[in-house]
């Protein structure tokens, strides 16, 4: 059996909200925060958060573990103690090797050293020797696509240029252990799939990965293992990789035979709008009962929010994915012609979006509400969190006496065909 490569003992992390890092102060400074502190109970509920809290598990060499959770969840605070970046409030963590860790953009690189620096800088960082980095100068390079700006300093480049070579290094240096975050999703999509594979090919050689996403099916493809993180807790960590995914899209609902999500006083506030309700029901308006056959003509998404702030560029929409993460579309009310838009309001609002049928095969969904500012900006972005409802397809498929039962594929669309013009 492998040796235990990371192993992690009732950890926790505490932070208090409000609090800013040691530093000196002058006396104005000094003043004011005394001030402030007036009618502030020490040690107040309010005040504090555990952001970690008693997670243990372990980890063996070789092994590709995901981390999923929503957002908050504990996953980056995570990797940051595993990465020796900050420290933990209470329990430990053992690393058994050197650590390569891609967290976040900027993380690592000393942004007034030139790229070619940089390699050798995070290179001594990892305890290598000028020879070892050398042997793998050229293939970093060659990874990260950007050796015409190899002689440039880091602080110039684009966030997509950064990445690239802040993962070339980590993957290449031949770390023991790679961490990875969501940071590589600022890359373009050709570049993901070049990190995945990557990944893949440094797991399968013997060493740790683990791999922090929102992308489903990376974690499912990638992964071998995956750690369930809900408030700073482990609620699953299982080889059932499928399993876990599904627990994670799916969770959070009363039953799954009611598709409706309330609003909940935990989902977190921005300044824009207010989920209120996210249903999947009939033209009438009534919650549907599950599963919904492929060809019900009467299916639709009610979403009720309340807006605070408006602006002509904010879009509300959804989001559907397959029950094991993967995204099949957005959608959105100005996807059609402008005349054609409905016009949101100051106060209560509700949308209505239809399913046409035939659209997807058998199976598990999963619809999110998502809102943006017309994409420069998101307010509730994509990610199989809160709010948004779970549903099945069943039954329905085809009149056909040759189409009975699910077929391949996430689709399952009826198409005219006739017979072609000779």
């Amino acid at each position: 059996m492998p040796e235990i490569a990371i192993q992690v003992q009732n950890l926790s992390k505490r932070y208090r909200l409000g609090a800013s890092q040691a530093r000196y102060k002058m006396l104005r400074e000094s003043i004011m925060e005394s001030l402030k502190q007036i009618g502030r109970p020490k040690n107040s509920p309010e005040t504090i958060i555990w952001a970690l809290k008693d997670v243990s598990f372990e980890v063996r060499q070789g092994e590709a573990v995901g981390i999923i959770g929503r957002n908050g969840a504990g996953k980056s605070t995570l990797l940051k103690i595993l990465s020796r970046i900050t420290k933990p409030t209470s329990g430990r963590a053992l690393i058994h090797g050197r650590v390569g860790s891609l967290l976040e953009v900027g993380t690592g690189f000393h942004p007034e050293l030139t790229g070619r620096e940089n390699i050798y800088l995070n290179g001594a960082i990892l305890g290598m020797r000028r020879a070892e980095i050398e042997r793998k100068f050229d293939e970093i390079v060659a990874f990260s696509e950007i050796e015409k700006f190899l002689d440039t300093p880091v602080k110039f480049y684009s966030s997509g240029m950064y990445v690239r070579l802040a993962f070339a290094v980590a993957a290449h240096l031949e770390p023991e252990i790679l961490v990875v975050d969501e940071v590589l999703a600022v890359g373009d999509a050709q570049f993901q799939k070049k990190c995945l594979g990557k990944m893949d090919e440094v797991s399968k050689g013997g060493r740790t990965v683990l791999f922090v996403s929102h992308n489903m099916g990376a974690v499912e493809k990638l992964c071998k293992k995956v750690i369930f993180l809900e408030d700073g807790m482990v609620s699953a960590y299982s080889p059932d990789v499928n399993r876990i995914i599904r627990q994670y899209v799916m969770g959070g609902y009363d039953s799954l035979q009611h598709p409706v999500w309330n609003k909940s006083n935990d989902f977190p506030s921005n300044e824009w709008i207010v989920p209120e309700r996210v249903a999947l029901t009939d033209e009438s308006g009534n919650i549907k009962t599950l599963p919904v056959s492929n060809d019900d003509t009467g299916v639709w998404v009610d979403l009720t929010f309340t807006v605070n702030k408006l602006d002509p560029a904010l879009v509300v929409g959804i989001a559907l994915y397959s029950d094991d993460g993967e995204l099949m579309f957005w959608s959105y009310p100005n996807d059609e012609v402008e005349d054609k838009w409905p016009r949101l309001n100051l106060g209560r609002n509700q949308l209505r979006c239809h399913l046409p049928p035939h659209l997807l095969n058998e199976g598990s969904y999963h619809i999110q509400l998502i809102a943006s500012l017309h994409f420069r900006l998101w307010i509730i972005e994509p990610n199989m969190s809160q709010p948004g409802i779970p549903f099945t397809i069943q039954g329905g498929l085809s009149d056909s006496p040759y189409w009975y039962a699910k077929r391949p594929g996430r689709l399952a669309p009826i198409l005219e065909w006739k017979m072609g013009i000779e």
